[in-house]
């Protein structure tokens, strides 16, 4: 501590001495003077301080408006350059499930790394790259590897930043933004600079669509004007990466060449992505043995990256919750639980709910595991988030195509729960809207597939009567096979709605031993119409 006060003294006593006073300090320092003699006077202040007071928060609400009032800089600035081989720096090797978009961002990125070859071949530099992909995929972690990766000077920015009530605001900070990145470049002694504008669409939305005023516009002109000022000779090179989950509200005239310049997709990853990315998350981190990360790898389809470190930390404070020095498989899954359907409530369901609730999501499990075996994860009534209670699926593979039979299967698992039900109890619930909603979902996707009756249709010329005749027809052909299946198999519901209800949750494994121990007791289709005749599925439902 000692060294690095006497360092810090030396360099103090190298600066040169301040002999002059600034602007806004000679305008303060005259203002209160005259107020001063003004009181000694006995001038009334009262109408004067108000005014100063009014000025005072509009200047607070617009930094820079005032000289000496707030802070010029608005923006996140990391000078890369200057924390090189720093631990706090993102690079692209720690990034997981984004290979493709990775390659991409460095092909785009070469011109900076490499300005003098691409200088000589006459190769127009990009101006703009954009990002686009759902939440939580790590598009703001790509912009900031892309910095460390050319050691450029980096600038962050949300788009509501921009867009104030006051006309010319938002203008005057696009063009402040990208007047700091040149000047922090030329302090770090840095060739390049990379601005990042996060949500996109607020700043560069369709022009046009605010009638109110014309900010927005204003706002998104300067951008335009801005990014055509980017020159190849610069003393520094910029770069502008843009991110947005909504591509489709974006202005045309940012998407042409000379802008943003290349469209980068930075998708939800898939199984190896989603394994590479909880080798990631859980480096470091005390394991059990019976942890196997290609199975959770496997169970979370859908998962973005801030979900799987989400789901990383849950099942580290489940441990730590429990005592336990290590995470283990059952701390994974409770958290997977909890990412997916949120925290468990104290919602108490009166005896005769409970058993409905249970039969519902039995009727559930039973279906998709005849549909596809293996496919049950869990089976529970424990509520959560806005479910009383959920049958978990274990998807093998990530699936992109669907064909009729598979998408016939998903609604029958949907409509498996509203069968029981009416089997076992003598009518439905409104707990099954939700699995109406899905089932009509996949059904529309049948007939856009050009797989139902109707044959191949045109979403622009199909009448919402014919579309809604078509859904219905395959939901209630669907719905027939289900209730024939499952009066094959109420004895078995009947039974394991007892268990369901004394133990609150089955696992998968242990769902299916009493399934097949029934099977080969009782016949594989029971006294109803044998489950082959429902079509199997290679896919997940979420329940």
């Amino acid at each position: 501590m000692q060294q690095v006060s006497e360092k810090e003294q030396r360099q103090k006593e190298k600066r040169p001495a301040r002999w002059f006073i600034s602007l806004p300090e000679l305008l303060w320092g005259a203002a209160l003077a005259l107020l001063t003699f003004a009181f000694l006077q006995g001038v009334n202040l009262f109408p004067w301080l108000m005014l100063a007071g009014a000025i005072f928060v509009l200047a607070s609400m617009n930094p820079g408006l005032l000289p000496g009032l707030g802070s010029r800089r608005r923006f996140q600035l990391s000078v890369v350059a200057g924390v090189e081989g720093g631990a706090n720096l993102v690079r692209f090797e720690s990034i997981g499930g984004q290979e493709t978009a990775k390659r991409e961002l460095r092909e785009a990125l070469e011109f900076i790394k490499e300005s003098e070859r691409a200088r000589h071949l006459g190769i127009r530099p990009l101006k703009g790259i954009l990002l686009v992909g759902p939440p939580g995929t790590g598009k703001t972690m790509l912009a900031k590897a892309a910095a460390t990766y050319t050691r450029s000077v980096f600038l962050a920015a949300s788009g509501s930043e921009f867009v104030e009530m006051y006309a010319g605001v938002g203008a005057q900070r696009v063009r402040q933004i990208f007047a700091e990145a040149r000047q922090a470049a030329r302090q770090a002694q840095r060739p390049s600079a990379i601005i990042f504008l996060d949500e996109l669409e607020v700043l560069g939305g369709q022009r046009g669509r605010h009638t109110s005023h014309l900010e927005y516009d204003q706002t998104l002109n300067q951008l335009l004007v801005e990014m055509d000022g980017i020159r190849t000779d610069d003393s520094v090179r910029l770069l502008v990466i843009g991110a947005t989950n909504r591509p489709d509200l974006l202005d045309q005239a940012l998407l042409r060449p000379g802008r943003f310049d290349r469209v980068v997709r930075v998708d939800l990853p898939d199984r190896a992505g989603r394994l590479r990315i909880l080798e990631i998350h859980t480096a470091g981190k005390p394991l059990d043995q019976d942890v196997d990360l290609e199975e959770i790898a496997r169970e979370t389809f859908g998962f973005s990256g801030a979900h799987l470190e989400s789901v990383v930390n849950e099942a580290a404070i489940f441990a730590l919750r429990a005592g336990r020095t290590s995470i283990g498989r059952a701390d994974f899954f409770e958290a997977m639980e909890k990412v997916m359907m949120g925290e468990k409530l104290d919602r108490c369901p009166s005896a005769q709910e409970k058993r409905r609730i249970a039969v519902h999501e039995l009727g559930h499990a039973l279906i998709s595991e005849l549909v596809r075996p293996d496919s049950v994860a869990a089976v529970t009534i424990t509520s959560r988030g806005q479910a009383l209670g959920y049958t978990r699926q274990a998807p093998q593979d990530d699936q992109y195509l669907w064909t009729r039979r598979e998408l016939e299967g998903q609604i029958a698992v949907c409509l498996g729960g509203s069968c029981a039900e009416q089997a076992l109890l003598g009518e439905r619930s409104t707990g099954a809207a939700g699995d109406f909603d899905q089932a009509s979902e996949y059904a529309k996707k049948l007939v856009w597939g050009g797989m139902s009756p109707l044959g191949l249709v045109s979403k622009e010329l199909l009448p919402a009567e014919r579309l809604s005749a078509a859904i219905s027809q395959v939901l209630e052909q669907v719905e027939e096979q289900v209730r024939k299946t499952i009066a094959g198999y109420l004895p078995f519901l009947q039974q394991q709605t007892g268990v369901l209800l004394e133990e609150e949750r089955i696992s998968g494994e242990v769902f299916r031993d009493r399934l097949h121990r029934w099977q080969r007791e009782h016949g594989t289709s029971g006294e109803g119409e044998s489950p082959g005749s429902i079509d199997r599925s290679s896919a997940a439902l979420s329940a």
